[in-house]
């Protein structure tokens, strides 16, 4: 399903040349939950970026489902370490933007926007906004409108690591939960062995 083909990208200035990935080869399947693990600054999020379209590689490619990664696309979700919640829209309009913005039907976006609020307990907060929610509640959102959108990747750049260890370990149980409902691949990074 992913595919990352000898993928190498090379970040460069009028003085210095810095070799962020080199040869990187990576197979993810279908449904899958796979985890890279390594320090800050070896490339991760880099990888993550090239794999949302956020970022182009020096050499190499990485496919999903057999076509070449050029750009953003609803094929992919992306959740931050930040969290990049639209704060002028409560927790309900946050949900439904992308399902807005690709021209589904009304009831179609309320049914999607329900599941997902119910799926990461937030059914509640729904007509709250951003500025009044926690920090692991914004994680929640962030995940329920990526997953709203239906893309076939979960891309998930450390997003728990802004948070305490308690709710960490909250969020960690919830994401394998949704997981577990949505049969997403998703590709999660961290610097956390724990993790």
């Amino acid at each position: 399903m992913l595919y990352v083909n000898e993928l190498y990208k090379t970040f460069a200035d009028d003085n210095s040349t810095v070799n962020a990935l080199q040869d990187i080869n990576m197979h993810i399947k279908p449904n899958e939950f796979a985890v890279i693990v390594g320090p800050s600054g070896c490339g991760k999020t880099t990888l993550l970026n090239i794999a949302a379209g956020l970022e182009t590689a020096t050499r190499g490619n990485i496919t999903l489902n057999g076509n070449a990664i050029t750009g953003p696309g609803p094929d992919r979700g992306m959740v931050f370490q930040s969290y990049t919640l639209f704060p002028w829209l409560t927790v309900e309009e946050n949900v439904a933007f992308g399902p807005r913005q690709q021209r589904l039907n009304p009831k179609e976006i309320e049914s999607k926007v329900d599941h997902y609020l119910k799926v990461t307990e937030l059914i509640q907060f729904r007509k709250m906004y951003p500025k009044a929610l926690s920090g692991g509640m914004k994680q929640r959102v962030a995940i329920a409108r990526a997953l709203a959108n239906d893309p076939q990747v979960l891309l998930m750049d450390e997003p728990f690591g802004a948070l305490d260890a308690q709710t960490r370990v909250v969020m960690q149980e919830l994401l394998l939960q949704v997981w577990e409902e949505a049969q997403k691949t998703i590709l999660f990074i961290t610097h956390d062995i724990d993790e």
